[in-house]
C-alpha cells in the first residue's frame, strides 16, 4: 500500500551526496545513488508543502556537474508546489568553499549563510550554518547573535507554536567517522535548551538515524538520504541512543504539529527498493516528557 502525505506534514532530508571514490575505499556501497533518486521520486509523488534539506546536498559543491540530478529534482518540486529550503553541509563547501557556496546559493536563493528561519503551520524551523571554519569571525558573531535573539522572539510570538532548530553537524552522534560536534554543543545547544517552544533539534552529517534526549530536549540525526553508511559506536561508552533498534540504510522524516507538540515519522526505503515503509514513529508533546 502506497503511503500518502497529510497536507500538514513537513519533510526533512539530509546527506544525499553521492559516494566519493575515497569513501568507497573504507565503506561499503549499497546502490546509494539509486536510493537517493528513489527518495527524490517519492517526495515528488507525495507533494509535501515544504522540504527542509539539512546539508551535504552533493559530494563536491564547487563542481557544477554534481548538481544535475539535484536541479532536476528541484524543478520537479517546483512543478508540484513543494517549497525547498536548505542549509550547507561540509561536502557542499568542500575543496573550494566560495565556489561551492555560490553554486548552493544559486539553487537556494532564500538561504542565508548566517542563519534564517521559515514558518509552516505555526512551526518555525531555524536553519543554521555549522560550517564554522569557513565563516569569518564577524559572521560567527552575527549568526550567534541572530540565533539567540530569534529563539527569544519566537518564544514571544503567539503565532508560532513550535520551534525546530536545524544545522548540518550533529551535536550528538555515535558515528565512528564523524562523532559529536563539540562546537555545535557549545554554540547552538544551550539556546535551544532554554527555548520554551524548542521541541526538536534535527541534523545530518552522521549517516544514520539516531535519537537522543538531553536536558528534556529531543535531538534527532537523519543522515539517510543516500550517503555511505557509517559504523556506529556500540561499546559501553556510546551515547544513549533511544532508537538503537532502528538503523535503516536510507530514510527521510515527516513531521506534523499536534497543538504545541510534534508527531514524527521516519520513512525507510525497503531493501528491495520497491517503496517505503513507516520505520519509526514517536511523539514530542508540549511538555518535557517524551512518549513512544
Amino acid at each position: 500500500m502506497e503511503q500518502e502525505v497529510n497536507q500538514r506534514d513537513i519533510f526533512f532530508l539530509s546527506d544525499t551526496q553521492a559516494p566519493m571514490w575515497v569513501e568507497r575505499l573504507v565503506l561499503r556501497t549499497h546502490q546509494n545513488t539509486k536510493a537517493t533518486t528513489t527518495i527524490f521520486n517519492e517526495i515528488v509523488r507525495l507533494k509535501p508543502a515544504v522540504l527542509y534539506w539539512l546539508g551535504d546536498i552533493v559530494s563536491l559543491g564547487y563542481r557544477s556537474n554534481k548538481w544535475r540530478v539535484i536541479d532536476q529534482f528541484l524543478a520537479s518540486c517546483t512543478a508540484v508546489g513543494t517549497a525547498v529550503y536548505a542549509i550547507m553541509g561540509n561536502h557542499d563547501v568542500m575543496g573550494r568553499p566560495r565556489k561551492g557556496a555560490k553554486n548552493f546559493q544559486l539553487r537556494f536563493p532564500e538561504h542565508n549563510p548566517t542563519g534564517y528561519v521559515k514558518i509552516t503551520d505555526a512551526i518555525a524551523v531555524v536553519m543554521l550554518n555549522s560550517n564554522f571554519s569557513i565563516l569569518s569571525v564577524a559572521d560567527l558573531v552575527k549568526q550567534q547573535t541572530w540565533y539567540e535573539q530569534t529563539l527569544k522572539d519566537l518564544d514571544e510570538d503567539p503565532s508560532v507554536k513550535v520551534v525546530i532548530v536545524t544545522c548540518h553537524h550533529a551535536p550528538y552522534s555515535n558515528s565512528k567517522l564523524v562523532g559529536s560536534s563539540k562546537l555545535v554543543q557549545q554554540r547552538f545547544v544551550p539556546a535551544y535548551v532554554r527555548s520554551q517552544k524548542g521541541r526538536l533539534f534535527i541534523t545530518g552529517h552522521s549517516h544514520a538515524f539516531e535519537r537522543y534526549q538531553f536536558e528534556g530536549k529531543t535531538f534527532l540525526v537523519i543522515g539517510g538520504g543516500g550517503g555511505l553508511k557509517q559504523p556506529l559506536n556500540v561499546s559501553p561508552s556510546r551515547l544513549p541512543d533511544l532508537a538503537t533498534n532502528y538503523k535503516p540504510l536510507f530514510h527521510y522524516l515527516s513531521v506534523r504539529r499536534e497543538g504545541e507538540g510534534l508527531s514524527l515519522t521516519s520513512h525507510c526505503l525497503k531493501n528491495d527498493f520497491s517503496g517505503f515503509s513507516v520505520g519509526y514513529q514517536f511523539e514530542i508533546p508540549a511538555g518535557e516528557t517524551v512518549t513512544e
